[in-house]
């Protein structure tokens, strides 16, 4: 019984991240970091209440402290802020996450787990150069860079840096509005210019 009110408590806080955008499950994330004031990834059950409220859930304080309770797994009264945003990401097949952990390996070209400027310059350069902004001659190649990793870094505070968690989250919330598996992989390996499945490239 619990183990259910529990799954209707993720999916109500999942279906009102969606219903934001799909960056909403990323900025609830970040809305959570900012509560986490010492940095330990651990948050208390009034921060995780404060949290909710700024992101405007309301949920009433029974069913918060199920939640919570569900996530306290040493029950030290703190719970691990980015282990309940995970199981707040639409369920993914395994393939859907594949194909987005491959997608963040290609563009972090100096494999340190942050997506910025410079490793968009080696890897997505051409594509920048593609853009109709920068074709006008509106924007420069760095601007055009700058506009992709802001679409998928936190929406209204933006850092120039995106983390495979970040970067998973935000495809999360893409794959949430694709029905089709197949239409999925081929949609992200056409954004990043991966090979097709099959494909001997």
């Amino acid at each position: 019984m619990e183990y259910t009110a529990i799954n209707k408590l993720l999916e109500q806080i999942r279906n009102c991240c969606l219903l934001q955008n799909v960056s909403g499950i990323k900025r609830l994330s970040v809305i959570f970091r900012m509560m986490d004031t010492d940095y330990n990834k651990r948050i208390s059950f009034q921060e995780f209440c404060k949290g909710l409220n700024i992101f405007g859930i309301a949920l009433v304080q029974h069913d918060a402290q199920i939640l919570f309770d569900a996530f306290d797994k040493n029950k030290d009264n703190q719970i691990d802020c980015m282990e309940l945003v995970s199981k707040l990401r639409p369920p993914m097949t395994k393939g859907r996450i594949e194909v987005i952990n491959q997608a963040f390996d290609l563009l972090d070209a100096n494999k340190d787990g942050i997506l910025n400027i410079d490793d968009l310059k080696v890897v997505y350069s051409t594509n920048a150069k593609r853009h109709p902004k920068f074709v006008s001659g509106e924007w420069t190649e760095e601007q055009v860079l700058r506009n992709f990793l802001d679409s998928i870094d936190t929406p209204g505070n933006p850092d120039g840096k995106v983390t495979r968690e970040e970067f998973m989250n935000y495809y999360a919330g893409v794959s949430s509005t694709v029905d089709d598996d197949s239409y999925f992989d081929l949609m992200m390996r056409a954004c990043y210019g991966m090979p097709n499945k099959g494909s001997c490239k």
